[in-house]
């Protein structure tokens, strides 16, 4: 009779008891989801012969490993050390358990958790591997404008629910044929479980439509081709609609600016390559850096004097936005020197086209041409926008290539959702210490965005499983993001005030639970008062805040008139310093003589006015005092046009006077507004009179937190709002402060504008 064998797993056993096999479950945490991590763990275990399986579920990658302690040991060590370049891990958590004879490693399918929580990549820049393969002419892939692998490709925009796998996601559709199948099975191939992966005979394909022309097989050329021609083309690219022009051509850009009614606001920029963006802007070492950094954001840096855009790119403005191509389809439709303006496409206020059929609905007024794909996009995802600060990375958007990438908190809180504000409106989904900031929707103003937020807030509370029990807005009764709170969750609205979240957000992203001098400014904020704040000095921690000190009073005239007539509040802040509204001033000369009446009518009675302590509008006030800005077409625009024009020699600063008022400290301007007054008098140059504002608010930052310490032993400033976006300010009012021997905190993952507040209320409201 035949000896009987015994079952492979029991051999296994037995040559290896003597070594001492056991077996372990790995859970690893972070961002481990569509970055290649699954088939690294697997070339890891089979390299150091270890058997067992990998998958995803939706609380992140599972692994179970069989052979020896040592080598299980090392398994984790270079893991660790050593994972996937787009990978992130936060924790990995190890139980033993019985051996069971495993002699191969494989990957299994991913599970789904109702109760879970995963992480999900952003999207990726284009790899170099992958663009080597796109421009190789016997390459299968060559000029393939949706080639990726596991190292790149779209990731947020494209997935529905977690695990992140294929079904999925919005490449569902696509039925890889049997050369993409293999490469997805292969786990020697850098394609091994790249779920979008594809190709021109199973992919995503491109085309041209306009109306009466016909279908072109050269897609590529003939949208360049018509770009050169000066006609604006509609590009879906990863998170929505790009417009595209040429950005050396005048009337090409003047015509954009008609069709979006967008007279000034600046518009980005695509340069082909990095030698091109040095021929129109001044990098330094770390703005070059973060352009091509794997986030590809929008980064505002100083135009050069060189530069060959026409000045209907960012009038008024000595920066530019420019980034770098960061898909396949970029890549192939500009060429070395090549620059594109490269915008948002969209009407004001609403948020990126996304769909097919809404960019041919909502973009045949916009665009002579759309290029269009059929590769569907999830959710939309505008560009990112960055500055540098004092040599690290300025938020001024957080989007595409961020979200929903979480932030950290110092402490965990219940599940929450934060809405945010009214403008750059942003929210933020949290649950323990994860924080998952959404991408930027856009200004909360009309039903489009409403919508748009909504879907997103759904998408995102889906994807990562955390259904909100505590749900906290702004303060001010009539942003549309509070009034959406109260009808979601009539119940469970915790109300957080602005400028509090603004203090909030900065210690949040540092880490920061201790007592903190805050100094929140910013252009508008509903006080607990019912008056406007804006220039704030808080003192306080994540249990609460109280109002220490603050910009003195004035008068905003006329409600939003007053924002978008920065005139105005230079006829206030002049009538509140006591000031005579001489017509060689400026600001005055903007003014009819009927309008000087009917102002002065309101500022003497109150009528149609409120009180605000903005240094938002404190910046528009000394802009149409100098003739720099007298009526505005974007928010902001008056205050980062005169911060355009500072120049570091200019002589001199200004000085406000702090006075005690009622135990807060005042920050009072009028020092300032006389000077800015006599200066614009006396014919001194715009120049100037910027620099030397800048220098005076600095100075009174640095001179009330030396206050602020004095009377409450704090040592740690917080700056946070949307002034502190002027890079000008921040510097100096940061420097300043250093050598005060104050711990400064500055935002460096989430905007200081609104657009970081989400983040702020889940601080606050965790703590409550």
């Amino acid at each position: 009779m035949a000896p009987r064998r015994q079952p492979v797993a029991a051999v296994r056993l037995a040559l290896m008891g003597e070594q001492g096999v056991v077996r372990q479950r790995l859970r690893v945490t972070g961002v481990v989801q569509g970055v290649g991590f699954r088939p690294a763990v697997y070339q890891l275990a089979t390299a150091l012969d270890l058997g067992g399986f990998v998958g995803n579920d939706s609380a992140g990658v599972f692994i179970e490993l069989e052979g020896e302690q040592s080598a299980i040991d090392e398994f984790v060590l270079k893991l660790q050390a050593d994972p996937p370049p787009l990978a992130h891990i936060d924790s990995v958590q190890r139980t033993d358990l019985e051996p069971c004879g495993d002699g191969e490693f494989v990957i299994v399918e991913s599970k789904k958790q109702d109760d879970a929580t995963t992480l999900v990549s952003p999207d990726l820049e284009v790899c170099t591997d992958c663009l080597a393969e796109m421009n190789d002419p016997a390459d299968r892939r060559y000029r393939y404008p949706f080639i990726n692998c596991t190292n790149c490709g779209p990731r947020f925009t494209i997935t529905r629910e977690t695990p992140y796998d294929r079904p999925l996601t919005t490449m569902a559709s696509f039925v890889m044929c049997d050369l993409c199948q293999a490469e997805y099975e292969d786990p020697g191939n850098r394609r091994f479980h790249a779920q979008p992966n594809a190709c021109p005979d199973c992919g995503p394909h491109l085309w041209l439509e306009r109306e009466n022309r016909e279908p072109v097989e050269d897609v590529i050329g003939e949208t360049r081709r018509r770009v050169a021609a000066g006609e604006i083309v509609a590009i879906k690219g990863i998170g929505g609609f790009h417009l595209a022009c040429d950005a050396r051509n005048a009337d090409a850009v003047a015509t954009l600016r008609e069709r979006k009614h967008r007279t000034a606001k600046p518009f980005a920029v695509m340069a082909a390559d990095l030698a091109t963006t040095e021929a129109i802007a001044d990098l330094d070492d770390a703005e070059g850096a973060l352009l091509e950094s794997p986030q590809r954001p929008i980064v505002l840096a100083t135009e050069s004097s060189g530069s060959d855009l026409v000045d209907g790119i960012a009038p008024g403005n000595n920066r530019i936005g420019v980034m770098l191509p960061y898909t396949p389809l970029h890549h192939l439709l500009l060429e070395p020197g090549d620059v594109w303006v490269m915008t948002s496409a969209n009407y004001a206020s609403e948020p990126i086209v996304k769909d097919n059929e809404e960019a041919r609905s909502k973009l045949g007024e916009l665009a002579d041409t759309l290029l269009l794909h059929d590769r569907g996009i999830h959710v939309h995802c505008d560009d990112s926008v960055v500055r540098i600060a004092a040599g690290a990375e300025l938020p001024i958007r957080r989007s595409r290539g961020f979200a929903p990438f979480p932030v950290r908190l110092p402490n965990p809180v219940p599940p929450t959702l934060a809405v945010g504000g009214e403008l750059k409106a942003t929210f933020c989904l949290a649950d323990g210490e994860n924080a998952f900031m959404s991408q930027h929707i856009g200004d909360m103003e009309n039903l489009e965005t409403l919508e748009a937020f909504t879907a997103a807030v759904d998408h995102m509370t889906g994807l990562f499983r955390i259904e909100p029990e505590v749900i906290v807005a702004d303060l001010h009764p009539r942003y549309l993001s509070t009034r959406w709170a109260e009808d979601q969750f009539p119940d469970r609205v915790v109300h957080v005030q602005h400028h509090h979240a603004h203090i909030a957000s900065v210690m949040a992203e540092n880490a920061h639970t201790e007592p903190v001098i805050g100094f929140s400014f910013d252009g508008t904020g509903y006080g607990i008062d019912g008056t406007i704040w804006g220039g704030e000095i808080l003192v306080g921690n994540l249990d609460g805040f109280f109002r220490a000190g603050h910009l003195g009073v004035a008068q905003l005239v006329g409600g939003d008139a007053a924002v978008k007539r920065p005139y105005r509040m230079a006829l206030s802040h002049l009538h509140a310093a006591g000031i005579d509204w001489d017509p060689g001033i400026p600001a005055v000369a903007r003014a009819s003589t009927e309008e000087q009446r009917i102002i002065r009518q309101q500022l003497d009675t109150g009528l149609n006015s409120i009180e605000t302590t903005s240094i938002g509008r404190l910046f528009d006030a000394v802009a149409s005092l100098a003739g720099v800005r007298h009526k505005i077409s974007y928010e902001g625009q008056a205050a980062i046009e005169l911060e355009a024009l500072g120049v570091p020699d200019a002589d001199g600063s200004y000085h406000f006077e702090l006075v005690d008022s009622d135990e807060a400290l005042v920050l009072d301007p009028t020092p300032v507004i006389n000077a800015v007054a006599a200066d614009a008098l006396a014919g001194i140059p715009a120049a100037v009179v910027s620099t030397r504002f800048h220098r005076a608010l600095a100075d009174a930052v640095v001179a009330s937190a030396q206050e602020m310490r004095r009377r409450y032993h704090i040592d740690t400033a917080a700056l946070s709002g949307g002034v502190f976006q002027n890079v000008t300010l921040l510097e100096a009012a940061t420097q300043g402060l250093e050598e005060s021997e104050f711990a400064v905190l500055t935002h460096r993952l989430v905007p200081p504008n609104d657009g970081g507040l989400a983040l702020g209320q889940v601080a606050l409201a965790g703590r409550r």
